[in-house]
Order: C-alpha cells, then structure tokens, then sequence
C-alpha cells in the first residue's frame, strides 16, 4: 500500500510540473512592440541564385527605440541618434547629425527599413538598397 500510495504521489507530482511548464510555454507573447533595445543577430543575404539565408553576426551593432520616438544606435559612429517613426510596415529613421550620411540612403541621414516582427525577433529589410535576391536584418531583444 506504500509503493502504492507513493507511486500516486509521484504521478502526481510530474502532471503538476508537465502542466506548469506547458502554461509558462504557451503564456510567452509575441513581440508586438519595438520600444527598447535590439541587438543584430543574423543576416539575410542571397548570392542571386536564390541559395540565400540568414547568417549569424557577432557583435551586431544596437538600436535602442524610446516610447517617445527617439532612438539612439552604435551603427554609425559618425551619428547615434534620431527620431523615429512607424508608418504602416516601415520603419523610419531620422539621424539628426547635421550632414550626416551614409551615402546609401535618400535622403541623407534618412533610412527607411520594412519593419516585422517574428515570435521573438524584429526584421529589418532596407528600402534604399538594391537587394535583387532579398537581403534582411535579424534583431533580438535584450534583457
């Protein structure tokens, strides 16, 4: 009757934890919202054969987007900061630096990026570049 009664226990006892961690599992919600800071991941970039995918970066420079449309970032070293908007599925970035340009954006200190969101990352694909195979980049929030 002991084995008995122990062997119920522990029955359940593990649907008790089962049960817990699929809760903890299906409460996780998928990011909706840009605000904090994103560090690059990976990214996407197709030879033009359509052989292309998403490869990892170290190291990947940040954004850190404020609730106030600001954002400040270390892609550029010659300007970290800007205003910023969401029309739509574009992101757009205003590097207020006077002068500034990266020469690959129109117009200058203006980059205008697709904007979606996955389960746990954002990607970013670039308006202004000329990227015939698809070309992307893959952003993870940072605690």
């Amino acid at each position: 009757m002991k084995k008995l009664n122990l062997l119920i226990l522990v029955i359940f006892s593990s649907a008790i934890f089962v049960g817990c961690e699929k809760e903890e599992i299906s409460e996780k919600k998928p990011i909706t919202s840009i605000i904090g800071t994103w560090q690059l991941i990976e990214i996407y970039s197709d030879p033009g054969d359509g052989s292309g995918g998403w490869n990892s970066v170290e190291n990947g420079y940040k954004y850190t987007f404020s609730s106030d449309n600001k954002f400040n970032s270390n892609r550029f070293t010659e300007c970290t900061n800007g205003e910023y908007n969401i029309d739509s599925n574009k992101l757009i970035l205003n590097y207020e630096c006077e002068g500034f340009t990266a020469g690959i954006e129109d117009p200058e200190g203006t980059f205008v990026e697709e904007l979606s969101f996955t389960a746990n990352n954002i990607i970013l694909k670039p308006t202004y570049l000329d990227c015939i195979e698809g070309c992307g980049w893959k952003f993870k929030k940072l605690q």
